[in-house]
């Protein structure tokens, strides 16, 4: 077994069982990086130096007997949180300078409890894209390929792309990223991994970059459900210096993967069977349902009414919240500064910002600027938000009835890097079964569950109550059970 094929489960068992050190562990991952990032992009940054220091640092505390829950565990950092001394973008040219000097609470839960650092991962431009080719560093291409069609490369997904497909390659046990309106399901869906959007507030925001602030949150992706379980405790608790952030427990998610679903009401809302679902889509949503009723778990029709509304109001809330977030780069405190000499303080802002943002950026600023403008604010933000107040009161009264609800992930495969990207809307309609879990701050999964007719993955999303994430690994352990899905992508390290 090549060191790179561990599952984050099973690497943590290796390494306290003296199987393999840190070390060796770190090494592999970092040849396999070598190998394959200069075909994939998934890393913008590798920090392989402190990486190889870090893994001694873990092998001398097993040594010890001191080892903490992750030592050891080499990871991916999604390049939007802060790491203290290590150049952090955002996938921006604005900050493509930028070294942060203070830690973002989530990497330093991990380092906290003895994770190692590979280096930072590829995204889309702040955060904002559904492809991961939005990034100044140039796109990630998605290691799966189409059986038929092998040579046209592929979108990993977005945002958190990067992230994705450093862990579906095998070059990272499991990886930090973020989702604002599906980008760590998205992308877990289409590289064939497992991926969660925990509640809102359940992990600290402090050091992340901010895209939408009432909608960003912060999760892991890995192989396996349990996997994301495992990290998702060590990246969550409350923070003092996140003012949304949850003073609530954290209970043990890795064991609540145990649990299985006998006895659970499982919803599927009818607002999701959309009119041109692909039939393979539509099948495998089906058979996820029948898994769970094999293990003992009701079905229950439901609806959720707002949904259909749910995409025209994100692409309000969001790019009005971005616009006020991206102000503070303006060329004169940090990141990037274009000027001439002569120039006055408004062409230092305009210079900066036509340079330093992408188009994707651009574009949603100035719909987010629209939308908060005078005369416009009452007509869409204002009713945008009352909106999602409605979509948060469906998910309210269908949990009155049902524990979890089980829709699809994504309305499609991965696309070609060519597909789409002519046209915003198809690209924004990729967060169609994403978005309302982000509006309504409700937890989110994504587990790879089959594959396509061109062997492509596929993947179910199960959303829970707020601060259920237990229920939610339980359901999507037993849909991974059921689905075995042991199918590997093209490109990846070990082969």
């Amino acid at each position: 077994m090549h060191p790179t094929d561990f599952t984050l489960r099973g690497a943590i068992d290796a390494l306290s069982e003296g199987i393999i050190s840190s070390v060796e562990l770190t090494s592999a991952h970092l040849d396999a990086i070598a190998k394959l990032n200069p075909r994939l992009n998934a890393y913008i940054s590798v920090t392989g130096e402190q990486a190889l220091a870090q893994a001694r640092a873990s092998d001398a505390r097993r040594a010890e007997g001191t080892a903490g829950p992750l030592d050891g565990v080499p990871l991916a950092i999604k390049d939007l949180f802060c790491t203290a001394g290590t150049r952090t973008t955002a996938g921006s040219r604005i900050l493509g300078n930028f070294t942060p000097p203070y830690e973002s609470t989530v990497s330093a839960n991990l380092l906290r409890d003895g994770a190692v650092f590979l280096g930072k991962a590829n995204l889309d431009e702040f955060a904002m894209g559904s492809s991961n080719t939005t990034s100044a560093f140039g796109p990630v291409e998605n290691p799966w390929s189409r059986r038929n069609d092998p040579e046209t490369r592929l979108v990993p997904g977005g945002s958190s792309g990067g992230s994705a497909a450093a862990v579906a390659a095998r070059l990272a046990l499991g990886a930090t990223a973020t989702d604002t309106g599906g980008s760590i399901r998205q992308p877990a869906a289409f590289c064939g991994i497992a991926g969660i959007k925990p509640t809102y507030g359940r992990c600290s925001r402090f050091g992340i970059v901010a895209f939408a602030s009432s909608l960003d949150q912060a999760g892991p992706v890995a192989r396996t459900v349990e996997d994301c379980a495992i990290l998702l405790r060590s990246m969550a608790g409350f923070d003092p210096k996140d003012s949304t952030s949850a003073d609530v427990p954290v209970p043990d998610f890795g064991a609540a993967c145990a649990r299985g679903v006998k006895g659970l009401r499982i919803g599927v809302p009818k607002e999701y069977r959309l009119d041109g679902t692909p039939p393979e889509i539509a099948a495998l949503w089906e058979q996820g349902l029948a898994w769970l009723r094999a293990q003992g778990a009701e079905t229950v029709e439901i609806s959720l009414p707002h949904t259909q509304y749910a995409l025209p109001t994100y692409y309000i809330v969001a790019p009005a919240e971005a616009s006020s977030n991206l102000a503070r780069y303006d060329g004169v405190r940090f990141g990037l500064r274009v000027t001439e000499p002569g120039s006055d303080l408004k062409d230092l802002y305009e210079r900066t910002r036509a340079e330093g943002f992408g188009a994707e950026v651009r574009r949603r600023i100035l719909i987010g600027t629209y939308v908060l403008s005078a005369g416009y604010y009452d007509a869409y933000y204002l009713k945008a938000q009352k909106i999602r107040a409605l979509i948060k009161r469906d998910f309210d009264e269908a949990f009155r009835t049902v524990d979890a609800i089980v829709t699809p992930a994504t309305p499609s495969a991965a696309f070609g890097m060519d597909e789409k990207q002519d046209d915003p809307v198809k690209m924004y309609l990729n967060d169609v079964f994403t978005v309302t879990a982000n509006l309504a701050g409700l937890p989110g999964l994504a587990v790879p569950a089959g594959l396509d007719g061109q062997g492509l993955p596929l993947g179910l999303q199960v959303i829970g109550r707020a601060f259920d994430e237990e229920t939610v690994f339980a359901v999507g352990a037993a849909i991974e059970h059921a689905a075995d899905f042991t199918a590997l992508p093209a490109l990846r390290a070990g082969i």
